[in-house]
């Protein structure tokens, strides 16, 4: 959510950063609800001015004047009645739209209408080339008997599966890496509730938007989250920080649900698109400093290069562009692993800043050295996600013979075993 004092002072920008977000909505009209909405209020106020003034008065007043402001004031309840009534709907109008206003981008986005206009803007480690066949995941997890598709579509239908053997422990070897990994890193870690209530989402920004992608519970009114994000981002809801305490570091562990409801017959087989997955989140709440954002975000992603990198994974950073970017994002990276059965980098993690974006929504703010307010600025980014990790993993790892050799860095987390077979 973006100040309503900075949406009129740059209408221009905003309705422009909504049109290269593919994001429909008229600021014109956000404006002139606003001014109605101003407009009533101070009537509204005005009329209880006038009340808390009579009400002084009557005391001092004669038996007939009472009775005659007794009357007016009856007519200014009954007056003050209908503009609130009114206020009440175009505040509902006003909010509604406010919610749907996009948060303005950082100049080194790129404009593009989808992901096909993202642009490369560094590479580390170079594509395997194999001296024999290469097999896709899926081949070597039912070779291997580590995964079980058919199985895993029978106890849960489409994109349902199940990792068994080496194949389960390698994910927890993984899951319990990048919790050590973003601990020594000094973020603290947090096991948090994926079952969140309606305001959650809203106040990550994720409402209204990506209703169709989550999961609603309604015999108890309750959504099943996509991301730890909703719940640490939603942590400090309505608090006031100090800055002395800032920057905060979490890291989030949480089973993740998303309904892929958009990307039906895309990725239909295998590990890449599941509605169940586990994620480490990384999540930072900073000042409202630009700058001190900015560092941050490079700082979130030098923690996921590193980690990619002690895996010794091949990847890409893409520079996000307007059109694939999100609502709430005010800069964003993804990075994409090298996946063999693709012959392409594929998203494994994803890096946004969104500057005060989301404080707003969930009213997060911080008290400065002069007793000053001012809402924080939040960041988040992947340490790892799995099952769609164990796809690069595994395919950039196998050998002739059919086995697959576990990165060094996972070894200790698997009893000290070097190979799948």
């Amino acid at each position: 959510m973006l100040d309503i004092k900075f949406i009129r002072e740059n209408a221009e920008l905003v309705q422009k950063v909504a049109g290269q977000k593919n994001i429909t909505i008229d600021i014109d009209k956000l404006l002139k609800l606003d001014d109605g909405r101003r407009g009533l209020m101070q009537k509204v106020e005005d009329l209880r001015t006038q009340k808390n003034a009579a009400s002084k008065e009557i005391p001092k007043m004669s038996p007939t004047e009472k009775e005659a402001t007794l009357r007016k004031m009856k007519e200014v309840d009954e007056e003050q009645k209908v503009l609130e009534e009114r206020l009440t709907k175009l505040k509902v109008e006003f909010d509604t739209l406010m919610l749907k206003v996009p948060m303005i981008v950082d100049p080194r986005t790129p404009v593009g209408i989808d992901d096909s206009q993202n642009e490369e803007i560094a590479k580390w480690g170079m594509p395997r080339e194999f001296k024999f066949a290469p097999k896709d995941h899926i081949t070597l997890g039912k070779e291997l008997d580590i995964i079980d598709f058919e199985r895993g579509a029978k106890i849960g239908g489409s994109r349902a599966y199940i990792l068994k053997g080496d194949g389960a422990r390698l994910e927890a070897a993984l899951i319990k890496y990048a919790e050590d990994f973003i601990t020594r890193k000094g973020f603290k870690l947090m096991s948090v509730p994926v079952l969140v209530n309606y305001p959650a989402l809203v106040g990550t920004g994720h409402f209204p938007g990506a209703e169709e992608e989550t999961y609603y519970l309604q015999k108890d009114d309750k959504y099943l989250v996509g991301t730890s994000e909703v719940s640490i981002a939603s942590y400090h809801r309505d608090e006031i920080l100090e800055e002395k305490d800032l920057p905060l570091r979490y890291a989030g562990i949480s089973v993740c649900f998303r309904r892929e409801a958009g990307s039906y017959g895309k990725d239909t087989h295998g590990l890449y698109r599941v509605h169940q997955f586990m994620k480490v989140e990384q999540f930072i709440i900073c000042k409202d400093d630009p700058v001190e954002s900015k560092a941050m975000h490079a700082e979130l992603m030098s923690n996921s290069e590193e980690l990619l990198q002690s895996l010794k994974m091949p990847y890409r950073v893409l520079n996000v562009c307007t059109g694939d970017m999100g609502q709430g994002k005010y800069y964003m990276n993804d990075i994409e692993s090298w996946m063999p059965s693709r012959n392409s980098y594929g998203e494994t993690h994803s890096c946004s800043d969104l500057h005060d974006f989301q404080a707003r929504r969930l009213n997060i703010r911080y008290r400065d050295s002069e007793g000053k307010m001012h809402f924080c600025y939040t960041l988040n980014n992947t340490v790892a996600a799995t099952p769609r990790i164990l796809i690069p993993i595994l395919e950039n790892n196998q050998n002739e013979d059919g086995t697959i050799t576990i990165p060094e860095a996972l070894r200790p987390y698997m009893d000290n075993q070097e190979k799948i077979s």
